[in-house]
């Protein structure tokens, strides 16, 4: 069945970095573009980021634009988030997903 494993979350200051890990399995990694999305407390799910199938193509949310990259690799099934100049605004559950699909999250937490 499908799984897909977030890891990498944790406390940051602002200002810091932070790498996401998503680990997939249980179907061809390579076939599916990803994304990342989150959820901060009290407010809906937010796309965050997408990726193509091949990674040659990737679109971001304003708000993180120029701080974050996604990126993947396909040989490894793994989907990745580098995150940048972190704010206590990108605190959130962060989750990759596709289709139906998404993880259980990693908690990343910015303070001020």
């Amino acid at each position: 069945q499908v799984q897909l494993v977030e890891s990498g979350g944790g406390l940051v200051q602002s200002g810091g970095s932070l790498r996401l890990s998503c680990a997939a399995s249980g179907f061809r990694f390579s076939d599916y573009g990803m994304k990342w999305v989150r959820r901060a407390p009290g407010k809906e799910v937010e796309w965050v980021s997408d990726i193509n199938r091949g990674g040659s193509t990737t679109s971001y949310t304003d708000s993180v634009k120029g701080r974050f990259t996604i990126s993947r690799d396909n040989a490894k099934n793994t989907l990745y988030l580098q995150m940048n100049s972190l704010k206590p605004d990108d605190t959130a559950v962060y989750y990759c997903a596709f289709g139906p699909f998404r993880g259980q999250g990693t908690q990343v937490t910015v303070s001020s």
